[in-house]
């Protein structure tokens, strides 16, 4: 009997995970500048994404060789690239990049940066955000 409360409890345990990583995944979260003189807010520029920067945002993915979500946010980041005038979608490969991926502390693949004309990274989610989302960072960092 005790077997049977260890399965229980550990399922319980499993459910609760997933329904938390199911509702944190792809969700935008703002990177706070406040108190921040400018010059030290995080920035990333053409030279270092090695492409050139959105007029309006620029969205910046990290992935890797074999990570199946990400090619997933690749085709969600594209869209909302076309869409929205001035908006264009990087994508990093975070294994080539390991300098640049400890400095913004990314943890995991995929993770998109939401970057505002000048480059400053105002938004950040890992996991694969639904194109509403992705559409929403945009208008906030247009702002």
């Amino acid at each position: 009997m005790t077997g049977l409360f260890v399965l229980v409890g550990a399922l319980a345990v499993t459910v609760v995970i997933a329904v938390l990583k199911a509702h944190r995944d792809g969700r935008f979260t703002a990177v706070e500048h406040t108190g921040v003189v400018d010059d030290d807010v995080e920035r990333l520029d053409a030279e270092r994404l090695g492409q050139p920067l959105g007029e309006r945002a620029t969205l910046v993915q990290f992935s890797s060789a074999f990570c199946a979500p990400c090619r997933a946010t690749r085709v969600v980041l594209g869209q909302a690239a076309e869409a929205v005038d001035g908006v264009t979608a990087i994508d990093i490969d975070a294994e080539a990049h390991l300098d640049l991926v400890r400095e913004l502390g990314i943890v995991r693949t995929p993770t998109v940066l939401v970057l505002d004309a000048q480059g400053r990274v105002l938004r950040r989610a890992s996991g694969v955000p639904r194109r509403e989302q992705v559409l929403a960072a945009i208008a906030a960092a247009s702002q």
